[in-house]
C-alpha cells in the first residue's frame, strides 16, 4: 500500500525543509572559527569608525559631549534600521554581506576625510556628521543578522548559543577597537589615514570571507560582481591614502587662509604656526611681514596682531595689589604670559603648569614664537611643569606650599570654558583647589570666555568662583576685529564668523581671599594697551550686566557652552 502525501493528510504535519550546508573549502569547525574571527575585524573596524567621527567632530566643532552624544544616538537608531533591512537579504546572506561590508569599509573608511572637506570648504561639518552616522549605523546593524544566517547555515545550533558566539566576538573585538584608536591609529598613523586603513582591514576581511569561504555558493555573476567591487574599494582607499598628505596641506590652508609654517599633531592637540615671525607691522622698507598666528586644534589661540591686549589684561590687574614674588602660571604654554611676568624685576620666581609639553618646547625653539615671548621660557626663574593642572594642584602643589610658602599670584591661562574638555578647569573643585595654594593677600586672574557673545559661559566662571570662596572683580578689555578662524578663540574675542564692524571683547574675573582691588602696580611696566580709564570703564560695563542666581559649575554638573 502507497502511504498517502503528508500535506494531504489530515493531522500529520508537512517535515520541515532541508537547508542544503554550504560546500565550504575547509571543515564545518574551521569555517566557523573564521567567521567568528570576521565577526571580530569588523566590530573593531566599526568601533574605530565611531570614535573616528567623535574626535574629528570635537576637534572641529569642540563640545565633545555634543558630538558623541549626537554620533552614538544616530548611530544606534541606525544599528536598529540596518537589522531590519538586513532582513531582506538573509536569502542571500554571503552576497549580501559581501555588499555591505564593501559599502562599510568605503564609507567608513572616507568619513574623517569627508567631515574634514566640509569643515575646510563648506564651514559647517554638522550635516556631513549626521549623514555618515546614519549610513554607518545602517550597514553595522546589517552585519549581525546576516552573520547570524551565515554562521547557522555553516552548523545549525540553537539560536541562544548562536547569538552568544556572534556578540562575544563582537564585543572582544569593539574592545580592541577601542584600544586600538588613541593608543595606534590616532598617534601613528593620524585622522585621516587612520580611517583610510580601518576601511582597507574591512574590505579585505569582508570580502575573503565571503569570496573564500562561501564562494562555492555563489554564482559566477555574483562572484566577479563581489570581487569587482573589494578591489573598486581597495583602489579607492589606497589612492586616497597616498592623497592623504597633499589633502591635509590644501585643507589647512583653506581652513587656515594660508599655508601653515609649523603643523604638528602632540599628544594632547594639533598645533600649527602660520604667518612668520613678525607682528604683522611694516618694517622700515614699507612691506608688511605676515603676523604670528597660532592655532591649537583648529581655534586661533595667538594673533601677534593683537595678543599683547589679552595678556596685559590677564597678567599686569593681578600683579598689582600687593606682592608678586611668587606667581603660578597654569596654561601660558606658549610663554606670552610669562613674557609679561618677567617684566617686574621683583619676580623671583614663576612656575608654569602646562599639559602640552611639545608646545613647550615651540615656544621655545620656533623663531617667531620665541621672538614673540621674548624667550620667556629659558628664564632661570621659570620652570616648566608638564601635567594637567587639575591633577597637579590636586597632589603636588600643597608639598610645593608647605616647602615654598604659597603663591602671590596665580594666572589661569586656559582655553575657552566653552570647550568642553576643559570645563574641569573652570570648576567650583577647581578654584577650591587654587584658593588653597594662594596666599593670604593673593591675586587670581582667570580668562573666562567673551562676556557679549557667551554671557552665560562668563558669568557661570565667577559664580564658580564665588562658590569656591573667592571675592570676585569682572572686568573685560577691547580687542582687534579678525575675519579668521571659527570657533571660541583667544585671537578673536567675542562670537566666530565674519567681521562685522562691532568691538568684541576678552572677559577676565580676578579674584582673592579678600576683594581685590582693580588697577595697575605702581612699578607696572609701559605697557601698550591697558590703562588705569580702561580697567574701570571695563569693570563698570560688566556690572551692569551681572544675572542674578546662575548656579556654579561642577564637575558633575558643568554649566558651559551657551
Amino acid at each position: 500500500m502507497i502511504d498517502p502525501p503528508a500535506a494531504l493528510t489530515p493531522g500529520i504535519r508537512k517535515p520541515p525543509e532541508i537547508v542544503r550546508p554550504p560546500r565550504l573549502p575547509v571543515p564545518a569547525g574551521i569555517g566557523r572559527l573564521l567567521v567568528l574571527t570576521v565577526v571580530f575585524l569588523c566590530a573593531a573596524c566599526g568601533l574605530v569608525y565611531e570614535l573616528e567621527l567623535v574626535a574629528l567632530s570635537s576637534y572641529l566643532v569642540g563640545d565633545s559631549v555634543t558630538q558623541a552624544s549626537v554620533v552614538l544616538s544616530v548611530m544606534v537608531f541606525a544599528m536598529g534600521v540596518g537589522s531590519l533591512l538586513a532582513k531582506r537579504l538573509r536569502c542571500r546572506a554571503a552576497v549580501g554581506f559581501g555588499a555591505v561590508e564593501a559599502a562599510l569599509a568605503l564609507i567608513g573608511g572616507v568619513s574623517a576625510m569627508a567631515l574634514y572637506a566640509c569643515f575646510a570648504w563648506l564651514g559647517q561639518s554638522r550635516p556631513a556628521l549626521v549623514a555618515f552616522s546614519l549610513l554607518i549605523g545602517v550597514l553595522i546593524g546589517a552585519e549581525v543578522p546576516l552573520l547570524m544566517t551565515l554562521i547557522q547555515r555553516i552548523r545549525n545550533q540553537d539560536a541562544g548559543g548562536a547569538v552568544a558566539d556572534l556578540f562575544a566576538a563582537d564585543y572582544v573585538g569593539a574592545l580592541v577597537g577601542g584600544l586600538a584608536f588613541p593608543f595606534l591609529l590616532l598617534p601613528v598613523l593620524g585622522q585621516l589615514s587612520g580611517a583610510l586603513v580601518t576601511g582597507g582591514v574591512n574590505a579585505v576581511a569582508g570580502g575573503a570571507l565571503v569570496l573564500g569561504l562561501f564562494g562555492r555558493d555563489l554564482s559566477p555573476r555574483a562572484r566577479r560582481w563581489l570581487l569587482a567591487a573589494n578591489v573598486l574599494v581597495l583602489a579607492l582607499l589606497t589612492t586616497c591614502t597616498a592623497l592623504a598628505g597633499p589633502f591635509e596641506r590644501v585643507a589647512r590652508e583653506a581652513v587656515y587662509g594660508t599655508a601653515p609654517r609649523v603643523a604638528r599633531q602632540t599628544d594632547v592637540q594639533e598645533v600649527v604656526l602660520t604667518g612668520g615671525t613678525g607682528d604683522g607691522r611694516a618694517d622700515r622698507g614699507g612691506t608688511a611681514r605676515p603676523p604670528l598666528a597660532l592655532y591649537l586644534d583648529g581655534r586661533l589661540r595667538v594673533s601677534a596682531l593683537d595678543e599683547y591686549r589679552y595678556h596685559e589684561a590677564l597678567v599686569h590687574p593681578a600683579m598689582a595689589g600687593g606682592p608678586h614674588g611668587r606667581v603660578l602660571v597654569l596654561g601660558g604654554g606658549d610663554g606670552l604670559a610669562v613674557r609679561e611676568l618677567l617684566r617686574y624685576p621683583d619676580v623671583q620666581s614663576v612656575t608654569v603648569v602646562e599639559r602640552d609639553g611639545a608646545l613647550v618646547r615651540l615656544a621655545r625653539t620656533d623663531p617667531g614664537l620665541a621672538r614673540l615671548n621674548h624667550h620667556a621660557l629659558d628664564d632661570p626663574r621659570v620652570r616648566v611643569v608638564t601635567g594637567d593642572a587639575f591633577d597637579w594642584l590636586r597632589w603636588d602643589a600643597r608639598r610645593e606650599v608647605r616647602r615654598d610658602g604659597p603663591y602671590d599670584v596665580v594666572l589661569s591661562d586656559q582655553p575657552d570654558p566653552g570647550i568642553t574638555a576643559g570645563a574641569k578647569l573652570y570648576s567650583q573643585e577647581f578654584y577650591g583647589l587654587v584658593a588653597r595654594v594662594l596666599a593670604p593677600d593673593g591675586r587670581l586672574a582667570v580668562h573666562a570666555g567673551p562676556p557679549a557673545a557667551r554671557p552665560r559661559s562668563f558669568w557661570t566662571v565667577e559664580a564658580s568662583m564665588r562658590a569656591a570662596g573667592l571675592r570676585t572683580v569682572p572686568y573685560r578689555q577691547p580687542g582687534r576685529l579678525h575675519a579668521s578662524a571659527g570657533g571660541p578663540d583667544r585671537g578673536l574675542p567675542g562670537t566666530a564668523g565674519p567681521a562685522t564692524g562691532t568691538v568684541r571683547y576678552w572677559g577676565f574675573v580676578l579674584a582673592g581671599r579678600t576683594t581685590p582691588h582693580l588697577g595697575l602696580s605702581p612699578e607696572a611696566p609701559r605697557l601698550r594697551s591697558l590703562t588705569p580709564q580702561a580697567l574701570r570703564s571695563g569693570r563698570l560695563a560688566l556690572a551692569r550686566t551681572r544675572p542674578a542666581g546662575l548656579p556654579p559649575s561642577t564637575l558633575v554638573h558643568p554649566r558651559y557652552g551657551d
